[in-house]
């Protein structure tokens, strides 16, 4: 019982759940499961059986696809309330890529079959969480519009300035990222080489807009990192 009432206060902070009315959020919680992972734990790989779709209560999830030389392609960061893969309902296909825990992270899963059919018995439910992914798939489409077209400069300026909005925390007038992300992480999230990544860092360093360390990055001013391709 005290699984099921925790469940329900997680799902209750999800976006995508916004909508649903306490009788509705009750009825889901009934085959929610909340599950624990450690630091660079791998939460399910790509191609493998898709079991569930999962939440992000605490923590952060990276997911990234794998080419046939074996380099990661990362597809998104994930902070607490995303939901991942947004591929995971209504259709048999694998899972599009492989989910890791950066940090560690608490997570609810609803097991992917219980969960359509709960949608599928309730299509005034469906219809509001459509709603809601609607609007995340327009998101999605406008960061990609973004990035196409951009040189690296650009990608990385875009990318750290979407990290602060998204996940950094205000602290003494910085802005603080605590995402632990080597170089390599970061040139396969903008498409490009590790080598580049470190030289767009050294210098956005040397003109005193961030720092970096092992535990992320720190923006001193994100006006001037907004401005800093432009001169």
């Amino acid at each position: 019982m005290a699984e099921e009432k925790y469940a329900k206060q997680i799902l209750r902070q999800v976006p995508l759940f916004r909508d649903l009315t306490a009788e509705e959020m009750e009825e889901l919680s009934l085959f929610a499961i909340g599950r624990s992972y450690r630091k660079k734990s791998v939460i399910f790989n790509e191609g493998g059986d898709k079991e569930a779709v999962y939440f992000i209560q605490t923590g952060l999830v990276k997911t990234y696809k794998t080419d046939e030389n074996g380099h990661q392609h990362i597809v998104s960061f994930l902070k607490k309330g995303d939901m991942f893969p947004h591929t995971g309902l209504f259709n048999s296909n694998p899972y599009p890529a492989t989910a890791e825990a950066i940090v560690p992270a608490v997570l609810i899963a609803l097991p992917v079959r219980p969960f359509e059919q709960f949608l599928s018995s309730r299509p005034g439910v469906a219809i509001k969480i459509m709603s809601v992914l609607s609007e995340k798939i327009n998101e999605l489409q406008k960061k990609l519009q973004e990035l196409t077209g951009q040189d690296v400069q650009n990608r990385g300026q875009m990318f750290l300035i979407k990290l602060a909005e998204n996940y950094g925390k205000e602290v003494d007038g910085q802005i603080r990222i605590s995402i632990p992300m080597t170089h390599q992480d970061f040139a396969n999230t903008i498409g490009t080489t590790r080598e580049t990544v470190s030289r767009l860092l050294n210098q956005l360093r040397k003109d005193g807009i961030i720092e970096i360390s092992r535990a992320g990055f720190v923006i001193y001013d994100l006006e001037a990192l907004k401005q800093w391709n432009e001169k």
